[in-house]
């Protein structure tokens, strides 16, 4: 069975993550969509990609005008379940990131790999 979770099968849910943690509610939006999906049974696998990156960066505050932080968010994954994070390898690079300084541990995923991965998941949602 572990392995149906490394293919993606039926019923399991990729959520892309392409929003930074502050300057609109995207990511937090995103974040708790992936939270109730697993809280109804869902295997959920998050791709951060682009500037959803920037929100595994470790030690992060509030944002502008006390925007609310999604590090609270992210520490919970693990408590839902929701353990297969990837992040976006070219992402990682624009922002001078390494997958190993990440607050969560997450694998990198080349951009070979990403349509493919999208068509191992019988839902994908984007915010």
């Amino acid at each position: 069975m572990a392995n149906d979770k490394a293919q993606g099968v039926d019923g399991d849910l990729l959520v892309i993550l392409r929003h930074g943690p502050h300057g609109s509610s995207w990511l937090r939006e995103g974040l708790d969509v992936a939270l109730v999906a697993a809280a109804f049974g869902r295997r959920v696998t998050l791709l951060f990609m682009g500037e959803g990156v920037t929100a595994l960066v470790p030690d992060q505050k509030s944002g502008p005008l006390g925007q609310k932080g999604t590090s609270p968010t992210l520490e919970m994954l693990e408590m839902y379940d929701i353990d297969n994070l990837l992040v976006e390898a070219a992402a990682l690079a624009r922002f001078g990131l390494r997958d190993d300084g990440l607050m969560l541990a997450a694998r990198a995923v080349e951009a070979k790999e990403l349509s493919a991965l999208a068509a191992t998941h019988s839902l994908v949602l984007t915010f």
